[in-house]
């Protein structure tokens, strides 16, 4: 069996001491490929350097929300500017696979008119790169998953299944929306003990869901780090809930990555 998390941040401090050796074990424990998403410009160059040195690590490249509205309001707008060709240029040349982490991020920091827009006029041009390189996007929505369906759907992304709602909160109505959108639930180990994500796996087909960890964050007990073994536990839980074993699970899911990533 081989396991995909498609939502990492092996690049953090929180794995400076042991990442050599978490990467080894992944590999050892048929963690078969690793999505690390960068967040700002130093993590996108990390990330790529991550997946130039080991085989089961791929690189998506992003800026994560609050730092776009940092950039804007201290006005590093030449910053922003040059990540937009960077990231673009990576897609181009295949060194990055995916956009992310990108989306909304409405609780994080004091929200005001102008930062949603700030949020919302650069996760127009994420989207619009996207789908220029028919590449997956991994979108963050805390606090603005109403936003956030709004916007895709304006850009023309219902019926796209390369939108991966990282960690989805929404309410339930919101959940249909995106199911019937045809988008895909990338399921963090939170299934692990919170209802509303075994609902989510309960009721989404099994060609729309795939698994992350988000790690170092989301890790089952909430005071330790997350790394992406976790996703054997997930596999397990989805398994459960759909009535399959773990391999027909994680074969699936397999497959679901190869026709989103198209490897």
């Amino acid at each position: 069996m081989l396991f995909i998390d498609v939502h990492a941040h092996l690049d953090m401090k929180e794995f400076d001491s042991d990442r050599e050796e978490i990467i080894t074990a992944c590999v050892k424990d048929t963690i078969n490929i690793i999505l690390n998403n960068g967040i700002h410009d130093k993590s996108n160059r990390e990330v790529l350097e991550l997946a130039k040195k080991h085989p089961n690590c791929r690189a998506a490249l992003g800026i994560y929300p609050t730092h776009i509205v940092e950039w804007v309001e201290t006005g590093e707008i030449d910053r922003l500017e040059q990540e937009f060709t960077f990231i673009e240029e990576q897609l181009k040349s295949k060194k990055a696979i995916a956009v992310g982490e990108v989306g909304l991020e409405y609780k994080e920091i004091e929200m005001n008119d102008e930062r949603k827009k700030i949020m919302k006029d650069a996760l127009i041009r994420f989207i619009r790169l996207a789908k220029k390189f028919d590449v997956p996007i991994l979108l963050h929505s805390r606090g603005a998953e109403f936003g956030l369906i709004e916007l895709l759907e304006s850009e023309g992304m219902k019926g796209n299944s390369k939108v991966i709602m990282h960690c989805f909160c929404g309410r339930k109505h919101l959940v249909k929306r995106a199911r019937d959108n045809g988008w895909t639930f990338s399921i963090p180990a939170l299934v692990l003990k919170t209802q509303q994500f075994q609902e989510i796996v309960r009721d989404t087909p099994m060609n729309q869901l795939i698994t992350e960890t988000d790690s170092p964050h989301l890790a089952p007990q909430r005071e330790e780090r997350n790394d992406p073994r976790t996703i054997k536990l997930i596999v397990a839980k989805i398994a459960e809930i759909k009535g399959l074993t773990i391999e027909e699970t994680a074969n699936m899911i397999y497959r679901n990555y190869q026709e989103l990533f198209r490897t």
